[in-house]
């Protein structure tokens, strides 16, 4: 019962009963390509999808060679990462890149505007807090004094450099938040001198 299959038994692999499939072919014969091996071609090359060899590096002490005629040169990345992000505007050395393109940093103009609102309310469990123990004591109407504070909203910060505009809102949620963007803004409006 140990030995059971589900089904037929398994296929012996094409061959001559016998033959090991694995080993390795009689000399003076070629080996077949196997399956994950590339088809065709003359031995030796590499087939289809294969990895060809590098073309040799430059030598050293000359200029890489230019980039193709039609295709803008790649810029080299600036040093260092990003000096500021506030939302969708970044601060990257000398320039501010924004998804409408980059502006300089020099003599740009930044606005901010605070656009979030604070209610502050008494929470449920204080009023039944207070209920239940004005019951017991007279000391339960202390709970009225709890007080709670949500933040929502947005802060606008706008951009004018090099003839552009550029205008983002970044959600907070707590006047902490909002006071951490108006001090990146001023951070920012540091690095425009």
């Amino acid at each position: 019962m140990a030995n059971q299959y589900p089904g037929p038994p398994p296929e012996q692999p094409p061959g001559p009963p016998g033959q090991n499939p694995y080993a390795a072919p009689e000399p003076g014969r070629p080996a077949d390509a196997g399956y994950g091996y590339p088809q065709g071609g003359r031995p030796g090359e590499p087939g289809y999808g294969y990895p060809q060899a590098a073309p040799p590096p430059p030598a050293p002490g000359f200029p890489p060679p230019p980039a193709p005629v039609g295709f803008p040169a790649q810029q080299p990345p600036p040093v260092g990462g990003a000096a500021l992000s506030l939302g969708d505007i970044a601060v990257s050395g000398d320039t501010i890149m924004t998804p409408a393109g980059s502006m300089p940093l020099r003599g740009a103009v930044w606005t901010v505007t605070d656009m979030s609102r604070t209610e502050e309310k008494i929470p449920a469990h204080a009023i039944v807090l207070a209920i239940v123990f004005f019951l017991f004591c007279l000391l339960g109407l202390l709970f009225l004094l709890m007080k709670e504070r949500t933040t929502t909203g947005f802060v606008q910060v706008t951009v004018n450099s090099g003839g552009r505009h550029h205008s983002t809102m970044i959600p907070v949620q707590s006047r902490e938040q909002v006071m951490f963007v108006m001090n990146q803004v001023n951070y920012a409006r540091s690095l425009s001198v």
